[in-house]
């Protein structure tokens, strides 16, 4: 028990981040539930049906990972960034460019190269404009000591302009009709991983870049020069780092990050691109790396949860006979969600509370 309490997964505060994680999770949940009572409903016989159908059937649990792979990507863009002591809240704008690249490029050439090829240029492509978007964000940080909030805040209304005008003009669909693109060739499609479900190899790739953050992040030089800045500024500049420099170039790979999620959602599911698609996303990949406590292998179990989420709502919507409106699946998201940030800030004011007790005590023995 001595050897546990001392080992580094308590001493790093892990096990308080997943205690009180756990039971964010559960008080939303239980939350959740009890708004079913308003729509005179059992609660335990509609998430009991819900989680029968789902397990029972593989097109739907494969629906699980298919909603979590774009938020792999949309946790690990703030995560990354909040490792520097930055907060990159434009992630939905650097979606969108992503989007706005993949939705282009696998119109021009669909069809013309192979497929591996064009997925291949989609997912530069996608990366370099949200990564573009993102070190502009870190330049006025760097250059002009912005407050980067505000400004990648305001990223995601400039960058969604632009989408509506392309989407308005040359992207609009042939017929005019509707404010979309036409539809991508089956050949631009990110090709299916598992027959009977929709889990595609965008799914594969979003692990794989959960697992080279955390490399780069703690295995690397790089790595430790963001965290380093993200720790004191002030003494890493002594030290030889050039904060400014890891401003743009975090959020350079934050913007990447997050405009690859565009490629998983265009190439992998949507197969094209509508107004205001996906509007969320980007506040819900904030809270993911909250509840991973901005750990790139913790946001990938933390996004398979908020997938689980979505397809726990939409499977209680199509319960026949069952009065379950489609909005369960916002409404147990967005309950979950606030718990979890809530249970954010009740972990840091225990940690000081707990930092303080200790040093209290060493004083008081010394």
């Amino acid at each position: 028990m001595g050897k546990f309490k001392n080992s580094e997964f308590v001493k790093k505060g892990y096990l308080d981040a997943l205690v009180f994680n756990i039971g964010a999770i559960i008080v939303g949940l239980v939350i959740s539930a009890s708004m079913i009572l308003f729509l005179k409903e059992s609660p335990i016989r509609v998430f009991g049906t819900a989680l029968g159908r789902i397990f029972s059937d593989k097109y739907t649990l494969g629906e699980v990972f298919v909603k979590a792979t774009p938020l792999v990507f949309m946790a690990l863009a703030f995560a990354f960034t909040y490792k520097a002591k930055l907060f990159n809240i434009g992630a939905q704008g650097q979606f969108y460019a992503g989007c706005l690249a993949a939705v282009s490029v696998s119109l021009a050439l669909g069809g013309k190269v192979p497929t591996f090829l064009l997925i291949l240029i989609v997912m530069v492509l996608t990366f370099a404009a949200g990564g573009a978007v993102g070190a502009l964000i870190g330049f006025f940080k760097a250059r002009f000591n912005a407050n980067e909030f505000l400004v990648s805040m305001m990223s995601t209304y400039v960058v969604q302009a632009f989408m509506d005008f392309f989407l308005r003009t040359v992207l609009r669909e042939t017929k005019a009709e509707y404010i979309q693109t036409d539809p991508i060739v089956r050949e631009a499609f990110l090709p299916g991983i598992l027959p009977g479900t929709r889990i595609h190899l965008g799914t594969l790739i979003a692990l794989i870049a959960a697992i080279l953050i955390w490399i780069l992040l703690y295995k690397t030089a790089l790595g430790f020069r963001i965290r380093a800045v993200g720790n004191n500024p002030s003494c890493s500049e002594h030290s030889g780092i050039k904060a400014k420099r890891i401003f743009i170039i975090a959020f350079m790979i934050s913007g990447g990050l997050a405009g690859m999620a565009g490629l998983t959602e265009i190439n992998g599911v949507q197969h094209m691109l509508l107004q205001n698609f996906n509007s969320s996303i980007g506040s819900f990949g904030i809270g993911i790396a909250i509840l991973a406590n901005g750990h790139p292998i913790g946001i990938i179990f933390s996004s398979i949860l908020f997938g689980f989420l979505n397809v726990i709502g939409t499977t209680m919507g199509r319960i026949p006979g069952l009065n379950i409106p489609a909005s369960i699946i916002d409404l147990i998201q967005g309950i979950v969600m606030t718990c979890v940030i809530i249970s954010y800030f009740l972990r840091e004011n225990y940690r000081k509370k707990k930092e303080k007790k200790s040093l209290m005590l060493g004083e008081a023995e010394a």
